[in-house]
């Protein structure tokens, strides 16, 4: 029997990955994995406080047991207490909308609210000076000294994916999930479907398109010889052993290794980790606005949907604090 038809014979662990099963059918991969993240910590506090996820029935559960899970990430980041609770309480409407548990939705609501901490607003922080070091270094990957034809290959295609980065704004599952046939070379445009599966287009620099062409054209021997049409191949594939010939794409996971691995490379070892793909994000959207000062357009351009989120960028940098102050204060300071 289905032990979704017998309510009363569901465990936690069968409920909660029926759950997941929902998510990653309306969800992306990263929220998935996110709320799959939250219910293993759930599912481990329920553990410890006497709820062994295997072996107790789901219809057991109340309200009550977010607080301990509350109580449990205190020492997370607000944000990741945010992201986990959201999770967590859709658990909980899963439960009730299929009748799995008597859950009251208002008070787990109230429960949150009271016992949950609110994220300060910051805004993006991110070291600019360093990610244009990276960016020089990468425009300059393609003259390393290569060991084989595969190194040259990751060599070229870091190189695009960075300046891609920099100079799009695309976010890194965006950018791994590029196909050759998104990109109109001619317009220099990418066609996408973005965050909140909204159909976006996204424009490129002319280094990045260049950029893009090189690792492209060194690769025409393995596309051509994939026997797939070259517009459903990836724009950016891996080059490793485990791909062999064939032509596979990056996951988010790899471009997260390129940017670790570049800018170690750039910077050294104490910058590991200092950098990220969303960091370039960040550099774009605070690269148009130094340049155009145009909220809007920065908005139109990094494709966000609330407007408010674009104007964490707006902030003066300290230099342009520094000359407004001593302008105003040091000009003239003869009595």
């Amino acid at each position: 029997m289905n032990p979704l038809m017998n309510p009363l014979g569901i465990t936690i662990s069968q409920a909660k990955a029926a759950y997941l099963n929902s998510v990653q059918q309306a969800r992306s991969e990263n929220t998935a994995r996110t709320y799959g993240n939250a219910l293993e910590v759930f599912t481990q506090v329920l553990a410890k406080k006497g709820f062994p996820p295997d072996d107790t029935a789901v219809n057991s559960l109340t309200e009550d047991s977010i607080v301990w899970l509350i109580q449990a990430l205190r020492e997370n980041a607000p944000t990741t207490e945010r992201l986990y609770l959201t999770a967590v309480s859709g658990f909980f409407a899963y439960l009730a909308a299929e009748k799995l548990a008597d859950v009251n939705l208002p008070r787990l609501g109230l429960l949150v609210r009271q016992r949950a901490r609110r994220p300060g607003q910051r805004l993006p922080q991110f070291p600019r000076e360093d990610i244009e070091r990276v960016i020089l270094y990468a425009i300059h990957l393609n003259n390393l000294p290569e060991e084989d034809e595969k190194s040259r290959l990751r060599n070229l295609r870091d190189r695009a994916f960075l300046l891609t980065l920099a100079d799009t704004g695309l976010r890194v599952h965006e950018a791994c999930g590029l196909r050759r046939g998104d990109l109109d070379w001619n317009e220099g445009k990418a066609l996408i479907i973005g965050k909140g599966n909204r159909q976006d287009v996204v424009r490129f620099s002319s280094r990045s398109l260049s950029a893009l062409r090189d690792y492209i054209n060194a690769r025409a021997a393995l596309d051509g010889a994939s026997g797939r049409a070259l517009t459903s191949l990836p724009l950016f594939a891996r080059h490793d052993k485990g791909a062999g010939k064939k032509v596979l794409p990056i996951t988010t996971a790899t471009g997260r290794n390129i940017v670790r691995q570049r800018v170690t490379e750039a910077l050294g070892e104490q910058a590991a980790g200092s950098i990220t793909p969303h960091s370039f994000r960040h550099y774009f959207v605070t690269t148009v606005l130094r340049a155009s000062g145009n909220l809007k357009l920065a908005q139109a351009l990094a494709r966000h949907k609330n407007i408010a989120v674009t104007q964490r960028y707006a902030h003066l940098a300290d230099d342009e604090l520094d000359r407004g102050y001593y302008g105003i204060f040091e000009e003239d300071s003869t009595p």
